[in-house]
């Protein structure tokens, strides 16, 4: 695939991304990737210097607002969550429903009101009336849908970031499930035919 080709990918997955209601995770994901590894860089840079940790005075006062951490469990439910069939099969339909109904895209979350993937979910599902109908009619509970849109978006960031490393820092390491890489893999005409809005 040539880089103009991934470029029209990760543009259709995020047009998708913003109808299902999955961009506020997404941004959130994100954002929490490059804390942790801003952090992880801090803590090491502190350690090999030798310098005493910031007073609790100068952490805070932060100079930018972030979302925390998710809670661990929320991390291993979202690394463990698997793609089916089934659960493909219904997304796309929600997909295809979403963007026949006109679902406008969402705006980046409230970072300041962020603190579980609930919290995200909540933001998703009151961004517009029609996504929980939507949602609940494609069999789904909200925070299952968010769930399975952040399962297909990594594996499918996943594959591209194998394609083309430079991608890779888009995603969140920690949280892609080899199972769900390999079912995107074994589904590669169906992903492209949502992608391309079929």
């Amino acid at each position: 695939m040539v880089a103009s080709d991934r470029v029209l990918v990760a543009c259709r997955l995020a047009v998708i991304t913003l109808a299902l209601g999955a961009a506020p995770l997404v941004h959130a994901q994100a954002e929490q990737a490059q804390t942790e590894q801003a952090q992880t860089e801090q803590a090491q840079t502190e350690q090999a210097q030798s310098v005493p940790a910031p007073s609790a005075s100068a952490q805070a006062a932060p100079t930018r607002v972030v979302p925390p951490s998710l809670p661990q469990a929320d991390k291993q439910q979202i690394k463990q969550y698997k793609l089916t069939d089934d659960v493909f099969g219904r997304l796309a339909a929600a997909t295809r429903e979403a963007r026949a109904s006109g679902i406008p895209p969402q705006a980046a979350p409230d970072a300041s009101k962020v603190r579980s993937l609930d919290d995200l979910t909540n933001q998703a599902m009151s961004a517009d009336p029609r996504i929980p109908v939507l949602v609940k009619k494609y069999g789904f509970t909200p925070r299952e849908f968010m769930l399975a849109n952040i399962a297909l978006m990594n594996a499918i960031m996943a594959v591209q970031a194998r394609n083309n490393p430079s991608l890779s820092g888009n995603l969140n390491q920690t949280w892609v499930n080899a199972d769900n890489i390999r079912f995107i893999e074994s589904h590669q005409a169906e992903v492209q035919a949502l992608l391309s809005g079929q």
